[in-house]
Formats: structure tokens, sequence, C-alpha cells
């Protein structure tokens, strides 16, 4: 048996999500069934190495796949992007040991979230536009307080299926560059909206409508409820997977 890795990126805005779902095109759906139909039409099932909402996009996802057989993974990759709509684009196939895992065994994922303030038709789709002036000392100083090992239930979509809304977060900063204002975030792992919902929050901060330590007060709620609205799906992307030995 021979395990594979594929390094891609995608646009979610056609997608209800990387993960499948009936009656409704997702990421993972539109890759297996090009997978499949290069295999001759033996079934090919993908994981990948997160989920992300409706809406969501990637710069770099990776998802494997076994096979029985090795093959030509540069003739593969070459193949299966003339098969993918223009939305989905692949980077690399390789070969990886079968202990190597695309969700199990990713130790730190990094999301960042973008914010255009000035009026640009060519980013509408890839970034929120919000005009309205942000104070990001604030907002980074509220940041610094997601850092560490605590539990993010206030940030957490309600009534998933995880056993622990405890995560690790590495690392919490918002960017300012030509483009307008990004917010990046590290952590072992992510729960169902939950970058979404800390990027609202923060904008309150922002605003004047909150002080940065309304972070600790949510963080302690363990209440969705205490948090402020999510942001809009199409500012959002996973930015980055790292894997102990990629």
């Amino acid at each position: 048996m021979a395990r594979y890795f594929i390094e891609l990126s995608y646009n979610g805005e056609n997608y209800c999500g990387w993960q499948k779902q009936p009656n409704a095109p997702s990421v993972q759906n539109v890759i297996e069934e090009s997978l499949t139909k290069l295999n001759g039409n033996e079934a090919i099932e993908i994981v990948g190495c997160g989920r992300t909402d409706a809406g969501v996009h990637a710069q770099e996802y990776f998802v494997h796949f076994d096979l029985d057989k090795e093959i030509d993974a540069k003739n593969w990759a070459y193949k299966l992007n003339k098969m993918l709509p223009k939305d989905i684009a692949i980077h690399a196939i390789f070969q990886v040991s079968v202990e190597l895992h695309a969700r199990f065994s990713a130790e730190k994922r990094t999301y960042r979230y973008f914010i255009h303030q000035t009026k640009n038709p060519f980013r509408s789709n890839l970034s929120w536009y919000y005009p309205q002036k942000l104070d990001l000392v604030q907002m980074n100083e509220a940041a610094e307080k997601l850092v560490g090992t605590k539990d993010f239930t206030s940030f957490s979509k309600l009534h998933t299926d995880v056993k622990t809304n405890i995560c690790t977060v590495y690392n919490a900063k918002w960017y300012e560059d030509e483009n307008g204002i990004y917010f990046e975030i590290s952590a072992n792992r992510f729960l169902r909206n939950m970058v979404r919902s800390i990027v609202g929050t923060l904008m309150e901060v922002g605003l004047g409508k909150q002080n940065p330590s309304f972070i600790d007060i949510v963080l302690n709620a363990q209440n969705r409820q205490e948090a402020a609205v999510s942001v809009p799906a199409h500012g959002l992307y996973l930015w980055k997977i790292e894997y102990p030995t990629l």
C-alpha cells in the first residue's frame, strides 16, 4: 500500500465547504471524482487536513489517499490540474510514509483573515470590505490574550461533534500592508467558526465598543452568545499547515 499527499489551494466561493455534503458541491467531492476518473474509475477517497466552511478559501491545503500501486505522481498532478475547475489548483503530489496522516499528523495550522478598507472591485470576493476606522493597537492587545492553551467554547459553533474545545494558540496578531489589514492566528487545532467569531470580537475592540480585557470575559464565559457576530466567510483563508516531516 502506498500513501500519497496532495498539496493544493482553492477558492471556496462556489463550494459548500471542504467536506462532502448531499446535494451541494464540495471541494472534497470534486477532487475525489477527478481522482477516481484518473484511476480508471476505481474509487479513490481522500482525507483532508481539516474542514473549511462554505465560502472559505485555502492558500495551502493537504490531503492524503492510499493506493495499492505506485503512480507517476508528477504526471498525475499535471492531469488532475487539467481535469479540475479553475478554482482548485494542484501544486504537487508526492509519496509519504503510510504513518503520515493529513489531518492527525498536522502539528500547526495558520489562518488569515483579510480586510480591505478602500473600495476595490478586484478584491470584493477575496477580502471583506470594511471602511470604518479600526484601532489595530487595541486589537493586538486584545489578540495577545488568545495566546496559550485555553477553552474556546465562546468562539465555537454550537452542537459540533468535537470531544473538547481546548485549543493551544501559538500566535494571534493583526498586520497592515498595501492591500489593507489582515489577522493571522496559528494553533494546534481550530473549532468550527472559531476564527471568524474571534475576528468579529476583536473588531468590537477596534471600533472602541469594548476594551482589550473583553477577550478575557468572553473566554471565561464559555458561552457563544458572549462573543460578537462572525465576520463573512470570503475574507478567511486556511493559510499554512505544518507537519513534522514535510
